[in-house]
């Protein structure tokens, strides 16, 4: 039963436990054996006692000892297998907690990096922002202020081109005038935008020139008139100019280019060839009902260089459009709008040119018959006669007829009439459709009113015609064109018609 049981209690350690049994079994025999051939020989002296044989050792009893020594020594090696698991536990544990506390750490400096780095890039972009408020307001203000200085800023030396306009002249006529005064009208250091273009005709015998400018939409006002940061929501605003202000700056800033261009044309001009400047001011842009292309008018004005010397540009105090208005001029009263006015004379350099003039008066003796006259000199007398009557006039000459002849521009107390003027010089009743062409011709420019004057009669489509426009259309037929030359320029013409129409007399004709 005993044999059962050791072999039961060792069973999981039977051959680590065997092993040290027999070591030590093997040990002792050794040591047994070593002292009993080493016993020393007997003395010579009495026989002492007889030593005690030793007992011999139990083999089960010393399998057992082994056995729990070796149950000992194992467990010491389990324990100390134990403790350096535990050390070495702990020893991780203590490296992975350093580890944690490191990650925690780093942790703990990269966000406090990111939060400085954060704050850096939110200071840097507020003072980028600040910075571009304050660029944007500077940009603002010095374009405001060039604008506002377009007519003080004019440029110096014109005079100096009198020799050029002179030569210009000469060598290539009323051309040569125009291309001069148009090319430095186009390279004038006026603001970006502010003058699209320039084009001019010369007419030497009565002195004028007529100028065509592009003048600029109301978006190159900025309608800004500054702008402000805001923190808290780092954003830049815009602070607009309040629309009655914006309308305001345009005006003025139409009234200004109006004036300067004025200003250039008389002096780079010599006095001797140019007297009289006639300027219509126009803006390119897109009808917005219609998606077309349209260049209302917004500004016409016919200014004499006597009159333009006595202005004094430079005076800060200086109202531009109240300029514009004592020298006559036309002005949309909303051009912000793009409302056109009817220019006082329509000058299209691609459509008409102004035709060589020369006085018709002159060249009539008392009894002159008008039909026998050339048709253009017939055409300059009927201006001239307008003339006498205190309006202004230019002759513009269509390649194809258009219906008009000639403007007519009278000043008073209630402002400014212009007359589109039609002359007919035929032996025949004028027909209708020229009566027609002309109201065409009064609607197409925004004149006041049109007259036809003719040396013949009229019928009765024509009167109709005319009834039904009221005041904008006037027919003048040979006996009023007979009367009014005789009380205004003393010419006692005659008109041979080869037959009079119904309620004629025949010193009416002649």
């Amino acid at each position: 039963m005993a044999q059962t049981w050791e072999g039961d209690s060792v069973a999981r350690r039977r051959t680590v436990a065997e092993l040290l049994a027999e070591a030590y079994l093997a040990k002792q025999q050794a040591k047994a054996a070593q002292a009993g051939t080493t016993q020393p020989a007997k003395s010579a002296s009495p026989p002492a006692a007889r030593p005690r044989k030793p007992r011999r050792p139990d083999p089960e009893a010393e399998r057992a000892r082994l056995l729990a020594a070796g149950e000992k020594i194992l467990s010491r090696e389990d324990d100390a297998r134990a403790r350096q698991a535990r050390k070495v536990e702990a020893d991780l544990a203590k490296r992975q907690a350093a580890r944690a506390r490191e990650a925690k750490a780093d942790e703990r400096a990269r966000e406090r990096a990111e939060r400085e780095q954060h704050r850096l890039d939110r200071e840097a972009h507020k003072q980028q922002l600040k910075d571009e408020t304050e660029q944007r307001t500077e940009q603002v203000v010095a374009v405001r202020a060039e604008l506002a200085g377009v007519l003080r800023n004019r440029p110096v030396g014109l005079e100096d081109w009198h020799p050029v306009v002179e030569q210009a002249l000469a060598h290539d006529g009323a051309m040569g005038v125009a291309e001069v005064v148009e090319d430095l009208l186009r390279r004038s250091p006026v603001p970006e935008g502010c003058r699209e273009s320039a084009a001019v005709g010369y007419y030497p015998e009565a002195g004028q020139l007529c100028i065509n400018i592009g003048l600029p939409s109301l978006a190159v006002v900025p309608d800004v008139a500054a702008y402000r940061f805001v923190a808290q929501r780092l954003e830049v605003v815009r602070q607009l100019v309040k629309e009655a202000e914006l309308h305001q700056s345009y005006r003025t800033l139409v009234a200004r280019l109006a004036l300067r261009a004025l200003d250039e044309v008389f002096t780079v001009t010599p006095p001797d060839l140019v007297d009289e400047v006639l300027l219509n001011g126009f803006v390119a842009t897109t009808d917005r009902s219609t998606g077309r292309a349209v260049r209302p008018c917004v500004v016409s004005v016919v200014a004499r260089r006597e009159d333009f010397a006595e202005l004094v540009l430079d005076e800060p105090t200086l109202d531009p459009q109240l300029c514009l208005r004592a020298l006559g001029a036309v002005v949309s009263q909303h051009p912000h709008d793009l409302e056109p006015v009817p220019p006082i004379v329509e000058f299209d350099p691609q459509r008409f040119k102004l035709a060589k003039d020369v006085g018709a008066v002159a060249g009539l003796d008392s009894r002159t018959d008008l039909l026998t006259m050339d048709p253009y000199a017939f055409e300059r007398l009927v201006r001239e006669l307008f003339e006498a009557m205190g309006y202004e006039t230019w002759r513009t000459q269509n390649s194809r007829d258009d219906g008009l002849d000639a403007a007519a521009v009278k000043r008073d107390g209630g402002g400014v009439t212009v007359v589109a003027v039609q002359a007919k010089r035929t032996k025949n009743a004028v027909p209708v459709e020229t009566v027609r062409a002309l109201l065409g011709a009064v609607e197409l420019t925004n004149a006041s009113r049109g007259v036809l004057v003719t040396t013949s009669w009229f019928g009765k489509a024509s009167y109709d015609t005319a009834a039904g426009k009221g005041e904008r259309l006037h027919l003048l037929d040979g006996r009023e064109l007979k009367s009014l030359l005789l009380e205004h320029l003393g010419v006692d013409a005659l008109i041979g018609l080869p037959k009079l129409p119904r309620g004629w007399q025949a010193n009416t004709a002649n």
